[in-house]
């Protein structure tokens, strides 16, 4: 796995751990680093990345070829060679890595940068020399560095003698820092304590360990707090939501039960009229039978009344004959 990146330094801030306790901090802008080229074993008797950073606008030729060459549209305006750990599957030319793949909090890194140019400056500011003395008539070596060889032997200044000169534009590593914080969706790191470089310098943050104990920042505990918050707020509002469709749901329920029982009340209606109905046609035709049961029977007794007449007649007729 790759083990550093490069950024951008931002600004030097404070903030505070959960404990309470002030720290200051550095702010660094780590945009996709860009995998430029990769070395191998095979070829090159190594393993390590090439990564990129910006877009130079006026590249030099070989700058220029050798992003070409590996695919890249642009030339980046910062290379720099990093490390490979591990038997991971090593990334293509192109390939962006963003920062929360590398860093994580608790992280310890080193931070390498360009200092600050600080001009010309004397050996007290610039090695810490103690100057001369303070009394006995020296009135005039306070800061002064005090002898700088030897006589006729070897009778020059050695290369490499501590003396006034400029100071600053070093490349300075700063070790053992602290990740404090990684944010991935404004791609910016957080490191506890002070890196090398002005504003807007860049910076090669190198991963080098981590801390078993690791306090986190108080922001990043407020801000679990809140989300936990909202979570809360937002499953109540779906509890809340789900009890009002379920009181609908049952209110629909009954609304359309009514309905029903109002019908189930018109089908009885309508049956009772039916077996009314029926009933009245039963007793319509039971009446019409029973009228001609008494037609037929006077009409019988109509028929009947004439034979018998005609026979009392014929009776009296024969005893009338026999009279005679």
């Amino acid at each position: 796995m790759i083990q550093a990146l490069i950024g951008q330094k931002i600004d030097q801030t404070q903030t505070f751990l959960e404990n309470g306790r002030r720290i200051p901090v550095t702010e660094v802008s780590v945009a996709d680093n860009v995998v430029v080229q990769i070395k191998t074993d095979e070829k090159d008797k190594y393993t390590a990345v090439q990564v990129g950073v910006g877009k130079k606008k006026h590249p030099i030729r070989a700058l220029s070829g050798h992003s070409k060459k590996l695919g890249l549209n642009d030339a980046p305006s910062l290379i720099r060679e990093v490390a490979w750990e591990g038997a991971e599957e090593l990334p293509k030319s192109g390939d962006v890595i963003a920062v929360e793949a590398v860093f994580k909090p608790g992280d310890i890194v080193k931070v390498t940068g360009t200092s600050k140019g600080k001009g010309f400056a004397g050996g007290v500011k610039r090695y810490n020399f103690r100057g001369g003395p303070k009394t006995h008539g020296q009135s005039d070596r306070h800061r002064a560095p005090g002898s700088i060889g030897q006589g006729t032997t070897p009778g020059r200044v050695y290369k490499g003698k501590r003396m006034a000169g400029h100071m600053g534009v070093d490349t300075v590593t700063i070790s053992n820092l602290v990740v404090v914080d990684v944010d991935s969706e404004n791609k910016k790191l957080y490191v506890l304590g002070l890196v090398p470089g002005s504003k807007k310098s860049m910076i090669v943050i190198t991963r080098t360990g981590e801390k078993k104990k690791f306090t986190r920042l108080l922001s990043t505990k407020l801000k679990e707090d809140e989300e936990a918050k909202k979570e809360a707020e937002k499953l109540a509002k779906e509890q809340e939501k789900a009890a009002a469709e379920a009181a609908k749901v049952e209110v629909d329920a009954s609304t359309n039960s009514e309905p029903a029982e109002s019908e189930k009340v018109e089908a009885a209606a309508v049956e009772s009229e039916t077996t009314e109905d029926a009933t009245s046609d039963v007793a319509e035709t039971k009446e019409a039978a029973a009228e001609e049961v008494v037609t037929s029977e006077e009409n019988e007794s109509v028929e009947s009344a004439p034979a018998e007449e005609v026979a009392s007649a014929d009776l009296e007729q024969g005893k009338e004959g026999e009279e005679k």
